[in-house]
């Protein structure tokens, strides 16, 4: 596929009569990894929440892989993976049985092959039988990224989800990550505080400050960042310093 995965065009949301999202325009490309940084409390998660139908905006329009998401869901659906919270898992269910869950959902007769591979790699093929509630942080956070890819979606949306995850998980995580949405023609969007995702895996970012986007990195900025050996923090924080 080629084209857009993600049109998030003039979004505004927020609780009752608050506002905390305002004029959010976001696109995601076919081979996308994007990330969105902000402070806790930026709207972040709200923004996700969004994206994901866990929350109904106020105004403007968000489409997936040409689906509105609002005029056609279910169809949008089906090309989203989420990796929820860790600890909004069901706790009575095995791992195994969450994963069938979700293939269930999206019309699929049994797990897959890939995502049973991927659990090799991230060694987390002993707790496939193992109750929700028995697991570890960093092994909930597995099982919550591996829930995102059932299905092979092609809009990814990730909230921290190396949060917990040992280095070599997460070296793991994020090769696996690159190559299947390169593959799928697909896109990532990765709401993270880690500046080392942005400075070695993103194709693009952007930061959010009280509701609002503050700066936008292309691919091109980014890639001449690296090239000079630029310190990403420090042109984070020029950009959270513009008026």
């Amino acid at each position: 596929m080629s084209g857009e995965v993600l049109a998030v065009r003039g979004l505004r949301a927020g609780y009752g009569a608050r506002t905390v999202l305002e004029n959010i325009s976001i696109t995601l490309m076919a081979g996308d990894w994007f990330v969105l940084l902000g402070p806790n409390g930026c709207g972040k998660s709200t923004l996700l929440d969004c994206i994901v139908s866990r929350l109904k905006p106020s105004g403007g329009d968000i489409g997936i892989a040409g689906h509105s998401l609002a005029r056609n869901a279910y169809e949008a659906k089906l090309q989203l993976g989420y990796g929820c919270a860790p600890d909004t898992l069901p706790e009575l269910l095995t791992s195994r049985q969450c994963l069938e869950v979700h293939a269930g959902a999206k019309g699929l007769a049994a797990i897959g092959a890939d995502l049973l591979e991927l659990a090799e790699g991230l060694r987390f093929t002993p707790y496939l039988e193992s109750f929700v509630d028995t697991l570890s942080l960093g092994t909930r956070q597995k099982l919550a990224v591996l829930l995102a890819l059932v299905g092979d979606p092609l809009l990814i949306v990730l909230d921290e989800a190396f949060n917990g995850l040992d280095p070599a998980s997460a070296l793991v995580l994020k090769r696996h990550l690159r190559a299947r949405i390169e593959r799928r023609g697909g896109a990532l969007l990765l709401a993270t505080h880690s500046l080392d995702i942005v400075e070695h895996y993103a194709d693009r970012a952007a930061v959010l400050i009280d509701g609002k986007l503050k700066h936008e990195w292309t691919r091109g900025e980014l890639q001449r960042l690296r090239a000079n050996g630029a310190d990403f923090e420090a042109a984070l924080t020029v950009a959270i310093g513009e008026t």
